[in-house]
């Protein structure tokens, strides 16, 4: 490596030197110009008439490029940029930054990152976008700290790839967050309020997915889009039916087009045939499609022993026990088995004020999907409770007799998944409970 120059500026904190080696954070050598030493004395020119202090520098500093240039600070190697035009600028991060960073708020995106580092008293150290194909490169050398990030699109994979490097990867919901939002809505001040939220002791974090989960979670999704498919087209070839006064009874079932097809009696027209055949042949695709995805699910719950525990409790069935393991995770995440079914929307939400205790309804947060399938298993329950004679049918038989039937199949799947985090976390076997006589 050789040295053109050195030069101190205004104290002993900054030196800089510029170098003909190659720029080791750009894929291409560091083009040097024949007239680098007029442009390196225009650069030494420009440096004289900044401040003194090192840190009013960095701040002074604009992004060019061409020749790799290095400063030291403290000690520590700090990467700088030479242009032709004499100005030198603060390309990456000082060694000083990235040495004492203790957490780090990232704002997710698809290819335009923007990150938030403070030191351990809170200092902001820096606040800079990164480009997706940079992220673990600039992660990897980072010493192990905290990282907060929104638990949105993308967030468990990017935890996953960050916790295989050594840091401690928090996730937060979005909603957690918003509070924390000084200004106005932009990707810096997203990344300060995400490096802020995930020191607060207090908050509430959602815990990092497995691959495997992922999988799991991904088949589920999959399965609701194709029934949600199969279900509009059934009511749209329905709605066609009815307009050449075909009426077809309710039920999926009871769609028979390739009949509807067959009878001569219809006087359907030549051209709306062919199109009622390709629609009675996206609905056949659309069927095989589902009964593939159901062996998948039925494939994951045998293979694992946790979905076949709770899958014992009435009303839970396979794809219901799946959903929770692939969605639950851990259950030791949560204290008691209320917060599991708080977290499922499975309690009544509050409004109140003064002391009067106002509950209007269930607050539906947290998963629809998993609430749903908790209240279609808890509904199928309750439609043979008075033929059984244990004791979880006669909780429900008198529960029926003074609520609704909506009310008594929210308050079943209430104790459903509590009765599953109980299991799960316990690591204990369902036992159906005697009625007292």
């Amino acid at each position: 490596m050789k040295n053109y120059t050195a030069l101190e500026v205004g104290n002993s904190d900054y030196l800089g030197v510029v170098t003909r080696n190659r720029n080791p954070f750009d894929s291409k050598p560091a083009q040097i110009s024949d007239h680098i030493d007029r442009n390196w004395k225009m650069a030494l020119a420009h440096i004289q008439h900044l401040p003194c202090t090192a840190r009013n520098l960095f701040h002074r500093l604009t992004i060019i490029e061409n020749t790799a240039c290095e400063g030291f600070v403290n000690g520590m190697v700090a990467p700088y940029i030479l242009c032709h035009s004499g100005m030198i600028n603060r390309h990456y991060l000082s060694g000083a930054a990235i040495m004492n960073v203790k957490t780090i708020g990232i704002d997710l995106a698809k290819e335009v990152f923007q990150v938030h580092g403070i030191d351990e008293h809170g200092k902001r150290l820096f606040n800079k976008q990164l480009k997706r194909a940079k992220m673990l490169s600039f992660f990897a050398n980072i010493p192990p700290c905290l990282i907060g990030m929104e638990a949105c699109a993308s967030a468990h994979f990017w935890a996953g790839k960050l916790m295989s490097m050594g840091h401690n990867v928090k996730l937060m919901a979005p909603q957690f967050v918003n509070p924390y939002v000084k200004t106005n809505k932009h990707d810096a001040a997203d990344a300060e309020a995400i490096c802020e939220a995930v020191t607060r002791p207090n908050m509430r974090f959602v815990p990092v997915k497995p691959p495997e989960q992922q999988a799991v979670l991904a088949l589920h999704r999959s399965r609701q889009s194709f029934i949600k498919q199969r279900t509009a087209q059934a009511n749209q070839t329905r709605g066609i039916l009815a307009e050449f006064g075909i009426i077809v009874p309710r039920g999926i079932q009871q769609l028979h087009l390739p009949e509807i097809l067959e009878d001569a009696d219809n006087s359907l027209p030549s051209l709306f045939c062919v199109q009622l055949s390709l629609l009675q042949h996206h609905m056949v695709y659309l069927f095989d499609v589902i009964a593939t995805l159901d062996k998948q699910i039925e494939q994951c719950y045998r293979q694992n022993a946790l979905c076949q525990r709770i899958s014992k409790i009435p009303g839970i069935v396979p794809i219901t026990a799946t959903a929770l393991i692939a969605t639950i995770g851990n259950a030791s995440n949560f204290e008691n088995g209320r917060q599991l079914a708080a977290w499922s929307g499975m309690v009544p939400r509050q409004h109140s004020s003064g002391g009067k205790h106002v509950l209007p309804g269930i607050s539906k947060r947290g998963d629809i999907y998993l609430r749903t399938l908790l209240i279609h298993g808890a509904r199928a329950v309750l439609q043979s409770v008075k033929r059984k004679q244990d004791a979880i049918s006669g909780w429900a038989s008198r529960l029926l007799a003074r609520r609704n039937n909506n009310i008594a199949s929210g308050a079943l799947a209430n104790k459903n998944a509590r009765i599953v985090w109980a299991l799960l976390a316990k690591d204990q076997e369902y036992y159906a409970p005697i009625m007292n006589v």
